[in-house]
């Protein structure tokens, strides 16, 4: 399936990403809060990907917003990115590449997993988050990180 990559995103606190309009995802249980309103991935995930033969572009895995020189699987959770001048959004968590990326291309869930030293599973699909503040998201703003305050909760999938 073919995604259309778009030059700009609106970002609403009430719900998430509201225009170019996204697809909302059918939870399991509806009384759980949506963790799950903005999809960041790392442009450099884009990059091993291509290197490896996949055939990637921003927003076709999914990805509402894509990052470059950010390291976003190793910010906390509760971090909060301040995006262009007005837009904020907190990481919630991590994203569980899931089979519709097969559907995409053969073998791509596989590729956004992996395992550590310790044989712990590495998700490498991006990173979840929920709007705090509403605002229009184009290429090139600029992103500001705010830690939360320590102890830091390493991200966990959402």
């Amino acid at each position: 399936m073919l995604k259309v990559t778009h030059i700009w995103v609106r970002l609403s606190n009430i719900v998430g990403v509201a225009s170019p309009p996204g697809e909302s995802r059918v939870a399991a249980d509806p009384t759980q809060p949506n963790l799950r309103q903005v999809h960041f991935i790392q442009a450099e995930t884009h990059d091993e990907l291509q290197a490896s033969g996949f055939i990637i572009s921003p927003g076709a895995m999914g990805e509402n917003i894509t990052t470059r020189g950010i390291d976003l699987l190793g910010l906390p959770t509760g971090t909060r990115l301040t995006l262009g001048t007005t837009a904020v959004v907190e990481i919630t968590g991590l994203r569980n590449p899931c089979a519709q990326l097969d559907r995409f291309q053969q073998g791509l869930m596989s590729a956004l997993l992996g395992r550590d030293e310790q044989g712990k599973l590495i998700r490498k699909g991006g990173v979840m988050g929920i709007v705090i503040a509403g605002g229009d998201v184009k290429p090139g703003d600029s992103i500001e990180i705010e830690l939360p305050l320590e102890p830091h909760i390493p991200l966990d999938r959402v």
